[in-house]
């Protein structure tokens, strides 16, 4: 479990290519020393575990699923990621609850930008449409967002200065793929729903 609070933004140094494996290699710089192996890592929100370290460098192993449903498979050496740890007992939550399971890659569909604000128009599927409220939360690339507007279907999320700083999103540009991770209390209230009638 994980809050969508990025706390470091590392570099993909290495791609091995196995059979029905993928492992990333991944520069997570202060955060290494946190990591022991069989650890929960959120990388560009999806949950993944730590499977080979050395110094600052961290291996994680793909499974076909993962590549195929995530936005990971456009990523080559050298890409910027998300990280974050998993959620402690006792920890303060600062965003929302994220479990890393991505439900969809997003397309960036156009990119507004203002004095010290940005506005990110997303492509979303009509199947997770009925999951995004306005003011609700989304996790987009593993960073908890709030989101801003509803369209048929689209979403539009805002960032501020600090969010484009500290994440990999104020790298983004239009055309590019995020992952998606829909409220999981929307999820619950839905299937709730939808049971009792």
């Amino acid at each position: 479990m994980f809050t969508g609070i990025i706390a470091y933004i590392g570099t993909i140094k290495k791609i091995d290519s196995k059979k029905n494996l993928l492992v990333l290699s991944i520069d997570m710089g202060p955060l290494a020393h946190k990591v022991r192996l069989g650890d929960s890592v959120s990388v560009s929100g999806v949950c993944l575990t730590a499977s080979f370290k050395k110094a600052k460098v961290v291996s994680f192993e793909l499974m076909k699923e993962t590549i195929k449903k995530t936005s990971l498979r456009s990523m080559g050496t050298g890409s910027r990621v998300n990280l974050e740890l998993a959620l402690q007992a006792g920890s303060r939550l600062g965003g929302h609850f994220v479990t890393g399971h991505v439900d969809e890659v997003a397309l960036i569909k156009h990119i507004a930008q203002e004095k010290n604000w940005v506005a990110l128009r997303l492509d979303i599927s009509k199947t997770n449409r009925k999951y995004f409220v306005p003011k609700g939360s989304v996790a987009v690339d593993g960073i908890s967002l709030t989101i801003g507007k509803i369209g048929k279907n689209t979403i539009d999320v805002y960032l501020i200065p600090y969010t484009l700083k500290v994440t990999a999103l104020g790298l983004k540009k239009a055309g590019d793929c995020v992952n998606i991770e829909t409220d999981i209390f929307a999820k619950y209230l839905f299937q709730t729903k939808q049971t009792t009638g």
